[in-house]
């Protein structure tokens, strides 16, 4: 990918269509690198890199849960939030269906179809965060106010290390 010419996602799209200020950050896609494979490329703390996680409750309802790249979700905390059996994560093609984005690209901006977004909430107190911009090998930093304006997540407590 050319690293001066962000591709046109759909999370591109959407944050341009919000007026969301944001920097493009293409990086070295590794299947299963995950956000540490960013932190190490440019530099930054994993925990301001952010994960986009399309999971489903007991009903196969999905959501996103928007968390640190040094975190894990407690899905069973987030169950007892949302009053439901059981979270877990959606398996790859199912996660795609849902949200539009192939596993590894996966953007809270521009989902195919509204999702329910829970965002751990000590997210919210960093002041700049790199987030998924809809592509493997993409990211996007902002600020979380303007996805807290954009995206209306509910802010839920749910990390473990």
């Amino acid at each position: 990918m050319s690293h001066d010419k962000a591709p046109m996602t759909p999370a591109v799209r959407e944050l341009k269509r919000t007026g969301v200020p944001f920097t493009e950050h293409p990086y070295t896609y590794v299947e299963h690198g995950g956000t540490a494979m960013f932190a190490r490329e440019f530099g930054v703390d994993e925990h301001v890199v952010v994960k986009t996680l399309v999971m489903e409750d007991d009903a196969k309802r999905p959501l996103v849960v928007l968390m640190h790249g040094d975190r894990e979700v407690s899905t069973k905390e987030l169950a007892r939030i949302l009053d439901v059996k059981t979270i877990q994560s959606c398996a790859p093609e199912t996660a795609e269906r849902h949200s539009g984005y192939m596993v590894g690209g996966t953007s809270p901006f521009g989902l195919r179809k509204a999702l329910p977004v829970y965002i751990e909430e000590t997210i919210l107190e960093l002041p700049r965060i790199y987030i998924n911009g809809g592509k493997r090998g993409f990211l996007v930093g902002l600020d979380p106010k303007d996805l807290m304006r954009v995206l209306k997540p509910t802010s839920v407590r749910v990390g473990i290390v």
